[in-house]
């Protein structure tokens, strides 16, 4: 009998034994939905995707009201990557590149590359956290990224095609008051001996209680309730109207001159559209509500 692959869940699992615990995602119709807003080229896709991938990981390594993201810029010809999950499973992302892109696609040898990690959580506010991209891959850079800022090891794989992208996740359990498995510094090295023989097609074509088994049934496997993903988009009208004042009235107005007294946005995420004419505009730009000072929102 055929296994169905279930897509678009994350599921957060503990390896007992060896005190690790892990998560696995597998986005599907979500993926999907972000790869079809551009013809990306297969090795931005592929990044693209693992990248949507990791930010629904993150999520399950803290607790947060608000979104996580993960954001490449550079001076090069991959421009922009930037993949955000919402605390409620909410996935977005999209990429901006130039061609001709270098081959193989190298995030290391990206010109003036930086990538940031950022938490934006209603009651906190924003954290964010700079990755270290001294590794050619994401799954190695983000590891480097847990280990120093966690000082805990961590073990990522990650895989995108057209149709789904995949990932897991492994973290070593902080040694707290008389826990004997973090204690075991072998299981460590066991779990990341028997995640070595994992490879990507067996990652994106595997069911995850499937593959579980496969890799750790002797560290006593604990599967977790699963959380549902979905694709999402946080953009708004009031979240327009927002950028249309920061540009202030000159830009605002020269814009209506241009488009015969109507501006359209459209959102890169979701392409939903927004439109505003001469009376919607003198109302966001009534006083009280214009700034001339630019600032952006993600």
């Amino acid at each position: 009998m055929e296994t169905v692959l279930v897509e678009d869940v994350l599921h957060p699992f503990l390896l007992e034994k060896a005190g690790v615990r892990g998560v696995m995602v597998r986005l599907g119709a979500s993926w999907r939905e972000v790869a079809a807003r551009a013809e990306y080229p297969p090795a931005v896709r592929v990044l693209l995707g693992q990248s949507l991938a990791a930010s629904a990981l993150l999520t399950c390594n803290i607790k947060f009201d608000g979104a996580l993201s993960i954001e490449l810029k550079s001076n090069d010809a991959l421009r922009l990557l930037f993949t955000e999950c919402t605390d409620r499973g909410r996935l977005r992302g999209l990429a901006r590149w130039e061609a001709p892109l270098p081959e193989p696609l190298a995030i290391n040898e990206l010109k003036d590359a930086t990538m940031a990690i950022t938490i934006g959580s209603v009651d906190r506010g924003r954290y964010q956290g700079l990755v270290d991209l001294r590794r050619p891959d994401l799954s190695t850079s983000l590891e480097s990224y847990f280990e120093q800022s966690e000082q805990l090891p961590a073990r990522i794989v990650l895989a995108a095609d057209g149709v789904c992208a995949v990932g897991l996740m492994l973290l070593r359990l902080p040694s707290e008051g008389g826990h004997d498995a973090a204690d075991d510094e072998d299981g460590w090295n066991r779990v990341e001996h028997l995640t070595a023989t994992l490879g990507q097609d067996e990652l994106r074509n595997t069911a995850p209680e499937d593959l579980l088994y496969r890799l750790y049934h002797e560290e006593s496997v604990r599967l977790f309730e699963p959380r549902p993903l979905a694709f999402g988009c946080s953009c708004s009208r009031d979240r327009v109207e927002s950028m249309l004042r920061s540009l202030g009235r000159k830009e605002v107005e020269a814009a209506l001159e241009a488009r015969d007294g109507e501006i359209e946005v459209i959102c890169e995420f979701c392409a939903k559209r927004y439109v505003f004419d001469r009376i919607d505009a003198g109302h966001l730009l009534s006083a009280g509500h214009t700034a001339e000072a630019p600032t952006t929102e993600q």
